[in-house]
């Protein structure tokens, strides 16, 4: 019999988060249970291109943040092989200076293909995190591009993390996640350009359409030295304040939960179809009678779904 209380353990955490991850034994139990018992943690999102230097920024973070008594999760979504799934999984090691702390809890965990930056199972590894009281939860994503912008549905602060050098690349940048920083970090700031990389991007936020009532911030840090670490924190802090106040935080999370009820039911759906019309030998013979054109795959579509959500009533 699962226990909220079991989550205090970290390698009992570990082990829960593994269940919840490949969806194995009573998973939807502890789920619903975590739910119950989770507390509103800061949610921080920490995205940008690979070699910005995230993970060193995360460390330092935590640093800071265990300095001031907090208590630590991070989520780090590795890349993973689309046909193995497989992941290098590397942050932990990356981070292995502050993993120790007894206040610091790191999980590395694979996306598994999932586009959006985020796998599939991220939001509820958050819940089991919340309900473990963690004062803040750190979800450091994979890369970014324009497709990879679930991190802001899922956290509550979002930091891009951006270095001297992009080029062009911050044209490209722009067209989308541009728009979901509530922070944007230039790390490695003692490099050249970095000022030149701050006027783009304030450059680039004056030509928005997007009305906002938060004006993103621009904070430089130097990551590896714990430079403007501090800084950023309290910015953080500033935008965590502003989403309280605003009644910001109320309507992303009441979407939040909109979105993962969603989900569940899309996953219910597509497991139920799974178990039935589209077993291994069904799903065959719709192949052959699709190269025949006996059958076009609209006609069963709707009538498979139609029949699913018939079982339903």
């Amino acid at each position: 019999m699962f226990r909220v209380e079991e989550l205090k353990d970290s390698r009992k955490l570990a082990k829960v988060l593994s269940l919840v991850e490949n969806r194995e034994g009573a998973y939807l139990d502890i789920l619903k249970e975590c739910f119950k018992a989770s507390k509103n943690s800061r949610l921080i999102g920490i995205t940008g291109p690979p070699g910005a230097g995230k993970s060193t920024l995360t460390s330092s973070i935590i640093k800071e943040l265990v300095k001031e008594g907090k208590s630590v999760a991070v989520l780090a979504i590795d890349p993973s092989s689309a046909f193995s799934g497989g992941a290098l999984l590397g942050d932990r090691i990356r981070m292995m200076d502050v993993s120790l702390n007894k206040n610091v809890f790191i999980r590395s965990s694979a996306t598994r293909g999932a586009m959006g930056g985020l796998s599939l199972s991220t939001s509820d590894m958050i819940t089991v995190l919340e309900a473990a009281k963690f004062d803040y939860i750190l979800v450091e994503t994979v890369g970014v591009g324009q497709d990879e912008i679930d991190v802001v549905k899922e956290t509550d602060t979002v930091l891009l993390v951006l270095v001297p050098g992009l080029g062009d690349d911050i044209q490209v940048l722009k067209a989308g996640v541009m728009e979901i920083a509530d922070i944007f970090v230039i790390n490695k700031s003692d490099k050249d350009g970095s000022e030149k990389l701050e006027r783009e991007i304030e450059y680039n936020l004056a030509l928005s359409q997007v009305k906002k009532e938060w004006m993103p911030k621009v904070v430089k840090t130097v990551a590896s030295n714990d430079i403007g670490v501090s800084y950023l924190i309290s910015e953080m802090k500033n935008h965590y304040e502003f989403l309280v106040n605003s009644e910001t935080l109320l309507r992303k999370r009441e979407e939040r939960y909109i979105q993962k009820l969603r989900k569940l039911l899309l996953s219910g759906i597509e497991s139920r179809i799974k178990m039935g019309p589209l077993k291994a030998e069904e799903e065959e013979k719709f192949r052959t009678a699709f190269l025949k054109r006996e059958k076009d795959p609209y006609t069963i579509a709707e009538e498979i779904v139609e029949s699913v959500l018939m079982e339903e009533v």
